[in-house]
């Protein structure tokens, strides 16, 4: 199949799927799948819903990996959210993956195979609503990284049913130092606004904590709590990492490092991030060298970029 990297496709918001038994269901009434069935000769009639399902995700993979420009069509449906302009492949249609009557949207076997067809080419697991409620905190914050606000107070609710507030806040306060950037910012936002008093107090106990504690300050507007010298490089990577790792504009990421600094300026700040030990700031510096209009700032870039390599070369 087509690869589509990671790097480059923006988090995907969550979907909405039915039950296996609706799903199995719809596999059933697909247009060509006793056909299909029938030339596999594997399949019972009364075969379990989990391996109904099962076949014909194998089957649609398998149908799909041989003609590039069915895959692209599928994908694009999905990315787009919006019904086709026009009738889609009859091979789609058969798959039971579009909708048969206009609107030409996804079908919900297509959201569940197109879902699965980008998990296993680009590692983005696109989340499925209500998918959340028995996840550990530091699962709920990385699902919750592409929800719109509306998505996201649903799924955090869900979560929260059986959990105190107070023991929920503590949970994500505890993960906060162990998530991805942009895990860790939509933590900070839900403690500091869906949690109460409780993910208030929870984010204030943190900010004694080095570096994490800088990131919450910035995060927060908390102007008591200034970063360290030592933190300042942090800081800034973990937020221009978070825009990274959303998908977002590459200007958004290079202006986050800016912060209205000229090119000197940020050819100085630039330069000691090379001594900064956050996870992201390799690729933070390659996004610089790659994507930065101002040749300073390149150069900056590419020599604490060497830097950080050879002293990581030392540490090992």
């Amino acid at each position: 199949m087509s690869s589509y990297d990671d790097d480059t496709l923006p988090l995907q918001p969550p979907i909405r799927l039915p039950a296996a038994a609706t799903l199995a269901s719809a596999v059933r009434s697909a247009p060509s799948f006793e056909e299909v069935s029938e030339q596999a000769g594997e399949l019972k009639p009364d075969a379990e819903d989990s391996d109904v399902l099962g076949f014909w995700a194998a089957h649609c993979r398998e149908r799909l990996a041989g003609d590039e420009g069915l895959l692209l069509e599928l994908i694009r449906l999905f990315l787009s959210r919006e019904p086709a302009a026009s009738a889609p492949s009859a091979t789609l249609t058969g798959l039971g993956l579009v909708r048969q009557e206009e609107p030409y949207t996804l079908s919900w076997l297509g959201l569940w195979v197109a879902r699965q067809i980008i998990a296993e080419t680009t590692g983005q697991e696109i989340p499925v609503m209500g998918s959340l409620a028995e996840a550990d905190a530091a699962a709920l914050l990385h699902g919750l990284r592409s929800y719109p606000e509306a998505e996201r107070t649903e799924e955090l609710a869900g979560w929260l049913k059986g959990r105190g507030q107070a023991d929920a806040a503590a949970e994500i306060a505890s993960a906060l130092g162990t998530v991805s950037p942009l895990a860790r910012a939509v933590g900070v936002e839900v403690l500091s606004t869906a949690l109460g008093d409780e993910g208030r107090l929870a984010l204030t106990r943190l900010l004694d904590q080095p570096k994490l504690g800088a990131v919450i300050a910035a995060r927060t507007g908390r102007d008591n709590r200034r970063p360290a010298p030592e933190e300042m490089s942090w800081v800034l990577v973990d937020m221009a990492a978070a825009l990274l790792e959303f998908g977002g504009e590459i200007r958004e990421v290079i202006e986050s490092i800016s912060m209205g600094m000229d090119a000197d300026e940020q050819a100085g700040t630039i330069a000691i991030l090379a001594f900064c030990d956050h996870p992201w700031t390799g690729r933070v510096l390659q996004v610089l060298i790659d994507h930065h209009p101002d040749e300073k700032v390149v150069s900056a870039a590419r020599k604490a970029l060497r830097r950080l390599r050879g002293l990581a070369d030392v540490r090992l």
